[in-house]
Formats: structure tokens, sequence, C-alpha cells
């Protein structure tokens, strides 16, 4: 008989190879997955994971690479704030969409006047939104012990109706022939986010995501915060008698990570996106989460995952358009990612022991 013994203390070295063993896993389910929808499975996962770093047209996918990776590190990183001190903030894609229809309201608002100013309250309106989103779950958490998971994730489909509402009624562009959708923001240059670098995919998105990086590493590891966070994630117990307010860190954490989502919203609807649409939201919130347990909750660990998703995303699409995969065998390999993450994470905690069977 296989039976799994608790180990008595988690493994290190399987806590470091197991986001290396989970890839390995994907590409070797993934590329049965492609064999079996009658594809080379050698040439599909050279065409995900290789050809957009080095491949012929890989100068173009490399600022790709930064303008999808952005908005998944920026949200993962206030996601993992949360995950640590064991609060689950599951709504952060309502939140991402809150914080963009908050962000280009107020930029349509000053339409079209020109000002240095514009954006940086866009920028403020945007950290608000999701602030602001993420406090409903958090109110309710506080006050009447709800289930912040339930909560935050069926706010989502709330986030989607506003979303609907807002493209079909309050902004959307009067000159737009009746078409749902906002103004194109790109077209109004005081209220766009273009890139900084031509050609390099680095807009102001891709510059917070890497200071949201910087900014939680010290967090986590320089400030009484980050230890309270820390503590109330490995030992409840400990952190109430270390004199943690466990309701006050419930409100910090899920307000990070709320505005968090909240900028990266507001960052894509005035770039890449350029107008709040009915289809804006594209699940960065919830792959998001994958991008926080591939990184192991640490923010240099979320930067390297945040870049592994977005090659799958910008891979897949060419795997889609080059050798006709469908978009669905696509979300399948990627959500292979986290499965194999959770069930080699036993491997940590867990030793796989051999026991003869007892005679009867």
């Amino acid at each position: 008989m296989i039976r799994l013994d608790k180990r008595p203390q988690p493994s290190r070295l399987w806590a470091a190879v197991t986001p290396l063993v989970a890839v390995v896993l994907t590409m070797l389910a993934g590329g049965a997955l492609f064999a079996f929808l009658g594809k080379n499975p050698v040439e599909a996962i050279r065409t995900i994971f290789w050809d957009p770093v080095f491949g012929e047209f890989a100068w173009y996918y490399r600022g790709q690479l930064l303008v999808k990776a952005g908005p998944l590190i920026l949200i993962a990183i206030g996601l993992s704030l949360g995950f640590r001190a064991g609060i689950w903030n599951i709504g952060a894609e309502g939140q991402y969409i809150v914080g963009a229809i908050c962000g280009a309201g107020v930029g349509l608002a000053f339409y079209p006047a020109e000002g240095w100013y514009i954006f940086p309250l866009m920028v403020i309106a945007g950290a608000l939104g999701g602030f602001v989103w993420a406090m409903i779950p958090a109110i309710l958490k506080t006050r009447f012990n709800t289930n912040e998971i339930l909560v935050s994730l069926l706010l989502v489909y709330v986030a989607e109706q506003l979303l609907a509402s807002m493209s079909l009624g309050l902004l959307r562009n009067p000159e737009g022939a009746g078409f749902p959708g906002s103004r194109n923001l790109k077209q109004y240059e005081a209220a766009s986010n273009p890139e900084l670098f031509a050609g390099t995919g680095m807009h102001w998105g891709v510059v917070a995501a890497f200071l949201a990086v910087i900014l939680a590493y010290v967090l986590l590891n320089r400030h009484m915060l980050g230890f309270q966070i820390r503590l109330t994630g490995q030992s409840p117990r400990a952190a109430r008698f270390a004199g943690v307010r466990p309701n006050l860190l419930i409100v910090v954490c899920l307000g990070a990570s709320g505005a968090l989502a909240g900028l990266a919203g507001l960052f894509e609807v005035s770039g890449p996106a350029g107008q709040i649409s009915i289809d804006f939201n594209s699940g960065y919130g919830f792959t998001a989460i994958i991008v926080a347990f591939l990184g192991r909750l640490h923010p240099v660990g979320i930067l390297l995952a945040g870049l592994l998703l977005a090659l799958t995303f910008i891979g897949g699409e060419a795997a889609q358009a080059n050798m006709q995969l469908p978009a669905s065998a696509i979300q399948a390999f990627q959500g292979m990612l986290l499965f194999f993450l959770l069930a080699v994470d036993v491997l940590a905690n867990y030793r796989f022991r051999l026991k003869k069977r007892e005679a009867a």
C-alpha cells in the first residue's frame, strides 16, 4: 500500500522545486492533449514556450510579454499579501473591472480637455474603485463573519453586469453610432497610457508592477506589517497573542489587493485595451491566482511566474493562429499548470510511504 505521511517540517527542497516540476508535468500532459487533438505535441510546446522568446518574430512578442505580464503581476502581488495571512480574495476580477470603470470614467469626464493632471487622477480613481469594491467582502467579513471567498467571487458577476451597463449607458461613446463601448482612450492623449519606449511594451502599468514587486518584498521582509501577515498565516493563535488585530489585517490585505487590481484595470483600459467595452474583462483576476501560487506567494517568484503565464498567453495565441489549436485547449493547458502545482505541492508537507498490506 502507498500512503502519505506528514513530514515533521515542510521540505524546503520540494517547496523550491515544486513550480519547476509542475511546469514539466504541464508540458507532458499538454503535449498529450495536443497529440489527442491531432497536432504535433513537440511543435505545439515549442510554439508556446520557445518561439515567442527566440523565434523569428521574437522582437514583437517580447514587447507583448510585458504587456500581458504587467496586470498579472500587479494583481498577484496584492492577492499574495492576503493569501499569506489566510485571507482569500477570489474576486480580483471584479475589482479589476471596477477600477477600470472608475479610472476611465474620470478620464472621460474631462474629455476633450488636455492637462497633465488627468491621468494621475485616473490612477487614483482606479485604485480607489478597486479598494472600495474589495471593502464590501472585508466589511462583511469583519462585521458579520461572512465567507470572503464567496462574497468576493459573487461580486465578480455584479461587476460584469456593471461593466455591461456602463458600456451600453453612461460611458457609451455618443459618437459611436449606437454601438456599445466608450470612447477610445488611446485617441485622447491626456487619458492614454502609451508605451514609454516604442516596441518594448513598457507602459506605466508595467512600471507599477515592478514597483509593486519591490515594495512587497520590502514590506514582507523589513516591516512589522509584513511580519504580522506572515505570522497570521503560519499561526493565527500565536498572532493573536502577539497583538495582531485580525479584523484590521483583513481590511488592510483586502484593501491592498483591491487597490492593486483596480490599478491593473485602469492601466489596461487606458493602454492595451483602450476602451470600456462589454468584453473588457479578460480573466486576469483569476489567472493572477495561478501566478500567485506558482510564484510561491513570494514577490520575486510572482514576477517570474507572471512572465511565464504571459508567455503561455502569447504562445497560445501563436499556436491558435499557426496550428489552428482551439482556444479551449490553450485554456485547459493553462489550467493544468495550477492543477499540477497544487498536486505536487502536497509533497512539500507529505512523503510517500510503502506499507505492506496486513493479512486478514
